[in-house]
């Protein structure tokens, strides 16, 4: 190996973990680069002489991208092929991990909270896609501010093609008397959002987050839904595009929470913890309890207590 295919193999791996790499200028015995993780630039070089190659990241400034790299490095990870590692209980590669195979990600938001509406989003992305949202920092929205959340969601719309669900509470309330069960309502959602994406796109595989008996998506798509191939697994949002995904989903959350907050002069907080309790009590007291089917998730232990 020689330092321009040390510098291919390279690039081909840190951005599959999300690192941007830049294109590289020649030096003395080797080859210099930038490469990005998050907010945080420094350069790398590749030096060539008889001994081999040597990676030289003396100059990385920062210590949790040095160490990114240095992990990588170590354990190999820079010679292993494309695809994904993750594996399943067989031991099989799961298919919606490879990096060349097309996905509709999808995943909701609102559903542990007893204010504010459930909202269920997909992406789809196809290897380049894929290696775009990794680059801009994609991950799961459970551990982005808002602030991150909203600036991320403008860069995955204008990169993927996508589609989002939002069922407001009234609707929610409804649906729920009428299915009296939250992962049957969840799959439906789920299924909406696979079988509008597939209008758009032809997609052969889509990821969900599990949440309940995996049948329940698979018996509410229709006809295009049934032909794709689905997978449903515990923390599906370490696959990028089911983060994506999330990220949109929280996305039009918070909007939704922030115009409750502007109809009503209020603010809701999310969750279903005390401080849900006490809201949920000074909205009763101003609003009456008829107008919580408007802004909340009614079968929430939280109604009985208020």
């Amino acid at each position: 190996m020689n330092k321009f295919e040390k510098y291919e193999e390279m690039r081909r791996v840190l951005e599959l973990k999300g690192i941007g790499v830049y294109d590289y200028k020649e030096i003395n015995y080797g080859l210099q680069f930038d490469v990005e993780m998050g907010d945080m630039v420094s350069k790398v070089r590749i030096y060539e002489s008889k001994k081999g190659i040597k990676v030289d990241l003396s100059v990385v400034k920062y210590e949790a991208l040095k160490e990114t790299i240095l992990n990588i490095d170590s354990t190999s990870s820079l010679s292993q092929p494309v695809e994904s590692k993750v594996k399943n209980k067989t031991g099989k590669i799961f298919a919606t991990d490879i990096l060349e195979n097309p996905l509709i990600g999808v995943d909701e938001s609102g559903k542990g909270d007893y204010f504010g509406p459930l909202v269920i989003a997909g992406v789809y992305a196809n290897a380049q896609m894929k290696i775009e949202l990794k680059k801009m920092g994609v991950m799961d929205s459970k551990v982005l501010s808002d602030k991150k959340i909203e600036l991320l969601a403008t860069k995955i719309k204008t990169t993927c093609p996508y589609n989002i669900v939002i069922i407001g509470n009234k609707s929610y309330n409804k649906m729920y008397q009428e299915i009296n069960n939250l992962n049957k309502l969840l799959a439906w959602g789920h299924a909406r959002v696979i079988e509008n994406m597939l209008e758009k796109i032809d997609c052969p595989y889509a990821l969900s987050d599990q949440f309940g008996n995996e049948s329940f998506i698979k018996n509410a798509l229709m006809e295009k839904g049934k032909q794709i191939t689905l997978e449903q697994r515990p923390k599906g949002e370490e696959n990028v595009v089911v983060a994506a995904a999330s990220i949109l989903a929280r996305n039009e959350f918070v909007k939704k929470m922030e115009e409750m907050k502007n109809t009503y002069n209020m603010t809701f907080p999310k969750g279903a913890g005390n401080q849900t309790l006490m809201v949920a009590k000074e909205f009763k007291a101003r609003f009456g309890k008829h107008e919580l089917v408007n802004v909340s998730k009614l079968h929430f232990k939280t109604t009985e207590n208020i």
